[in-house]
């Protein structure tokens, strides 16, 4: 049988190759910093991570990790409520839910567990989901495991939301689900609005705030702090996978209700390994500098601000967007993946990405700031596309 299929995976793939979205992997042999080294021996600047406040090789983060390895070793080999769950995981569940002004945390490996792990222990076919067009794959796939009415409104628009809305009041309970910021777009959400529809039609809210939080509102808190509503959404998931320090873990926080149940029933939580002590260890110093100091916000604030009106200066298209992501529309994907190859050869390491990633004929580069980028290597990468983009007819 697998000879038939194995000419079936060929096929698609090649069909990949053809149509320019084939993904290939660069391969980084250096920390992850605004520089890194590629396999090639190249040093390049990173302008796709997800490190939105350069902490990923952060010396304190790094320190209490290796602390916490040489003190509770490698990992717990166990699942949280068999003999999984340590001091560090309870300290660092404490202070997330005191970042984000919530009642409780509960953490997961990542946060497409907590995504894929959050509906199907709360809501059934009698109850309804609201959700964003746009959300992520983690949210879609949590969304199928669920019994839950499926409604879908058009991004960010609040007339079709309201309209949704309307159509699942014969439900039980209401769910309005979206992501924080939208992290192929980088528009973020209006909570606002997303609020007051709730309140009036009775519903409740989650937000996915993977590439908010840390980034988005004055102090890093997500888009609940931007919007003036810390602790009136009902569920927040998030990662301590990018703007809090790059490596693993995710986590849900909100009513205490809620996760008490995620505890119960959660099957992500239930059936995977707690994460790593040196991560839990990690994780509450960072969120103890987010308390003592607001300047690597400030910095990635000032440099997006910086890099999108210097690149729509130069006659970019630009997405809109409130968050630190930047995204560079080529539309045409074996288009964006040439720019992206061209702009590696000048040092600048970006990622095209096209469909499925984004909406066919949407292709674009994402450009991601970070708090770790300096000015003279913001005016590099923008000068390359520059370049690069009057090279290919991007800009004129």
């Amino acid at each position: 049988m697998y000879k038939q299929f194995q000419q079936h995976l060929v096929t698609q793939i090649q069909d990949i190759k053809s149509s320019g979205t084939y993904k290939n992997e660069r391969i980084i042999v250096s920390p992850q910093y605004s520089k890194i080294k590629v396999n090639s021996g190249k040093e390049v600047l990173n302008f796709c991570a997800n490190n939105y406040l350069g902490l990923a090789n952060n010396p304190q983060l790094v320190n209490a990790a290796i602390k916490a390895l040489q003190e509770r070793a490698y990992g717990m080999a166990s699942v949280r409520f068999i003999c999984g769950t340590s001091d560090l995981h309870k300290q660092l569940e404490e202070k997330i839910a005191k970042f984000f002004g919530t009642e409780d945390t509960i953490l997961y490996a990542a946060c497409f567990d907590a995504n894929g792990g959050v509906f199907e222990p709360l809501l059934n076919e009698e109850d309804a989901i609201i959700s964003d067009a746009l959300n992520h794959a983690s949210i879609i796939d949590g969304v199928r495991l669920c019994k839950a009415q499926r409604f879908r409104y058009a991004n960010a628009d609040m007339a079709d939301l309201e309209k949704q809305l309307q159509d699942a009041q014969k439900c039980r309970f209401r769910l309005i689900v979206t992501d924080g910021v939208f992290s192929m777009d980088g528009n973020v959400a209006p909570m606002d609005k997303i609020l007051a529809l709730a309140e009036k039609y009775n519903a409740m809210v989650m937000v996915d705030e993977s590439h908010s939080a840390g980034v988005v509102g004055n102090t890093g808190r997500g888009v609940t702090e931007l919007h003036n509503l810390r602790g009136k959404v009902e569920i927040i998931t998030g990662t301590l996978g990018k703007a809090f320090g790059g490596a693993i873990g995710g986590f849900t926080t909100g009513k205490k209700e809620i996760i008490e149940m995620l505890r119960q029933r959660s099957r992500p939580y239930l059936f995977s390994n707690s994460i790593p002590p040196m991560v839990a260890a990690a994780g509450i110093r960072m969120f103890e500098m987010m308390d003592e100091t607001n300047e690597l916000q400030d910095k990635l604030h000032e440099n997006t601000d910086y890099f999108q009106a210097k690149m729509k200066a130069a006659g970019f298209d630009i997405k809109p967007t409130q968050s630190a992501i930047c995204a560079v529309m080529v539309y045409d994907a074996a288009l964006a993946s040439k720019f992206a190859d061209k702009l590696l050869e000048e040092g600048i390491y970006v990622i095209g990405f096209s469909y499925p990633v984004v909406p066919k004929d949407q292709a674009r580069i994402r450009v991601q700031l970070s708090a770790a980028h300096d000015r003279p290597q913001l005016d590099t990468a923008i000068n390359a596309f520059i370049k690069v983009g009057k090279e290919l007819n991007i800009i004129k």
